[in-house]
């Protein structure tokens, strides 16, 4: 257990907290790299651009205000991505200053658009992996039977009573370690996700 209540958003702030920062990269760094790749860029100007974009986010996100909306920090997050892949793109076509202009991607102007099904996609894959990832980060902090009545009630959703029984537990004893498992999620979570 972390030995502070602080989420990870809080946690962040400081930017010496090595631990925060190593679960920030463990939660965020595939998934970015994940959607740099999908588009325009070659595999070396993805992690180009990804460096880009975590540094950035280590720089600001001190400064970040969460302004309470629903999204608020998904957001920012897309917007410094979009931003730099946008400034990438900008810099590769004035080095290729030679070759026919070409306008920079249709897909930036979608994932920039709140109101696009390619931001409405990045909202709901943000969603999804930051609680796959964060469950895989604190696994390691519950009793192996704790998660795993978790995993077989929440996760794979499963009748409290057949959980019990396979466990030779109380039901009380599954909510119990179902709602343990929770509070520390929505504890990591507070400020990443909605409600």
């Amino acid at each position: 257990m972390f030995p502070t209540s602080k989420s990870l958003l809080e946690r962040l702030r400081d930017r010496g907290d090595d631990q925060a920062w190593q679960r920030f990269l463990a939660v965020y760094e595939a998934w970015l790299r994940g959607w740099l790749s999908r588009h325009d860029l070659q595999p070396a100007d993805v992690e180009d651009v990804l460096q880009e974009v975590l540094a950035i986010v280590s720089e600001k996100l001190p400064r970040f205000v969460h302004n309470g909306q629903p999204g608020a920090f998904r957001s920012w997050l897309r917007m410094i991505l979009t931003n730099r892949v946008r400034h990438f793109l900008r810099g590769r076509r004035n080095r290729q200053a030679a070759l026919p202009s070409q306008p920079l991607a249709d897909w930036l102007d979608q994932l920039a658009d709140p109101n696009s099904a390619l931001a409405r996609q990045w909202d709901q894959e943000h969603d999804e992996q930051l609680v796959r990832r964060m469950l895989a980060c604190i696994r390691a902090e519950f009793h192996p039977t704790t998660w795993q009545v978790f995993h077989m009630l929440v996760l794979e959703d499963r009748p409290a009573a057949e959980v019990a029984l396979h466990f030779q537990l109380q039901p009380n004893a599954v909510y119990v370690a179902k709602s343990r498992v929770l509070a520390r999620l929505r504890e990591e979570l507070r400020g990443l996700l909605d409600s």
